[in-house]
């Protein structure tokens, strides 16, 4: 067990040792240093024994990470990025989980389930991961490039779809009443405000947020830096960066009931805007890395290796629509707005995996009575094999040389877009 007189002290050296330990192996062995990470998670966790890290200590720091990776996310776009690509990828996000939701939802029916059980299993299943995408295309060097922008724009339209789904989760769980999945705790109350005043509100608040950025934000975020830039103090710019970076995501989730992620995202949309984006985001850099590591340990502490073998078939079938039924359904989409046969193939297999607004959902679910703590698991192992899956099919893209590994999209990957300016620095570096 970990020491009770430092948790968070022993969580971090253990989550950030064990993570380099099987980081390296899974670098050796030609997969993506994540699947390290995620094992590093599983042999601290809960569910196996030998050394138990706190879980969550673990996961607040994760939280950490993904607000820094977002907001990392937003200094690589401007406004005009997202509209450029928002035609292809608010369609294609919205078609995607719309099949996705049907597919699992048709598996949960299968094994039994009632029908708000089986929706939400779907829509858990139709999300993938912010972060774990950014990860691979970083390793990839395909951050900057075509299919990259489009993969990372399909995916904060569906985390701002997402935001929508925890809000009428409460409405759909109230509606419903008795027919949610049986449980020795009554159902969670009516809403005061009635069923459907939470939703306009919800919208509301996200669009006050918006605006308080676009309108406020791109003025008081550059005066601020460009102060703290005349001290000429390094240390005072890069703590300023953290601080608007946390700050602000932290502001959208307790006032604007924005995710702590999409509020990250656009603060770094509104500072990319600047002239100190290029900068802020070199800065914030290392310690985005180093918490992007503890969110993929926080994930695998989170897998009950029981839960696969306890139920081998259902695990199997729900990795299949992660992993296969979204990615073809991915690429099909692509095709049909207009895109290359290649770069639907690379937004496709970016996409064929789950992750963090996975967990939430599956979480929300379960405390709503909306879904059974088997269900939770399956969404969990399959997060955690989809990721593994999706790293280790990109690594042997990279060495069969599939065409989404083609010389001009490494040449592309090396000179980047305008907008990119911090992959620019460092290739000038």
């Amino acid at each position: 067990m970990i020491p009770h007189d430092t948790p968070l002290i022993a969580t971090i050296v253990a989550a950030i040792g064990l993570a380099f330990l099987f980081g390296v192996i899974a670098n050796r062995l030609r997969l993506s240093p994540i699947v390290g990470y995620l094992l590093a998670g599983i042999l601290i966790g809960p569910h196996t024994p030998g050394i138990v890290a706190d879980q969550s200590l673990a996961s607040e720091l994760a939280d950490i990470g993904v607000v820094l990776l977002m907001f990392g996310v937003g200094l690589h776009f401007t406004l005009g990025d997202l509209i450029s690509v928002g035609r292809i990828a608010v369609p294609g996000a919205i078609v995607q989980s719309a099949f996705a939701t049907t597919m699992g939802a048709v598996l949960a029916w299968r094994m039994g389930w009632p029908p708000a059980t089986a929706l939400v299993f779907g829509l858990a299943l139709s999300t993938a991961s912010t972060v774990v995408l950014l990860r691979v295309l970083q390793d990839r060097n395909l951050e900057g490039t075509a299919p990259g922008r489009i993969a990372i724009a399909w995916l904060v339209a569906e985390d701002m779809a997402m935001v929508v789904v925890l809000v009428l989760l409460p409405v759909l769980a109230s509606l419903l009443g008795s027919q949610t999945v049986a449980s020795a705790e009554p159902l969670v109350a009516p809403l005061k405000l009635g069923l459907w005043a939470d939703v306009p509100l919800a919208l509301a608040k996200l669009g006050v947020f918006v605006v308080l950025l676009l309108v406020v934000g791109r003025r008081v975020i550059p005066w601020v830096l460009d102060h703290v830039g005349r001290c000429g103090s390094p240390e005072l710019f890069r703590l300023a960066v953290l601080a608007i970076a946390l700050s602000t995501a932290f502001g959208a989730a307790k006032l604007f009931g924005v995710s702590l992620a999409l509020g990250a995202f656009f603060a770094g949309v509104i500072l990319n805007g600047s002239k100190f984006g290029h900068r802020a985001a070199e800065e914030s850099l290392p310690l985005r890395d180093m918490f992007a590591v503890l969110f993929f340990v926080s994930a695998g502490m989170l897998v009950n290796p029981s839960t696969i073998l306890a139920h081998p078939l259902a695990t199997l079938c729900t990795l299949v629509i992660i992993v296969v039924g979204k990615s073809a359904v991915a690429f099909l989409i692509a095709l049909a707005l207009g895109q290359e046969r290649r770069t639907a193939l690379t937004i496709s297999m970016s996409l064929a995996q789950i992750g963090e607004f996975s967990f939430i959902l599956a979480e929300l679910g379960v405390s709503l009575h909306l879904l059974p703590e088997q269900g939770r698991d399956l969404i969990i192992a399959g997060a955690i094999l989809s990721i593994c899956v999706n790293s280790a099919v990109f690594a042997l893209k990279d060495l069969s040389g599939l065409p989404t590994a083609t010389a001009s999209w490494r040449a592309a990957a090396r000179q980047p877009p305008r907008w990119d300016g911090q992959q620019r620095e460092r290739a000038s570096s």
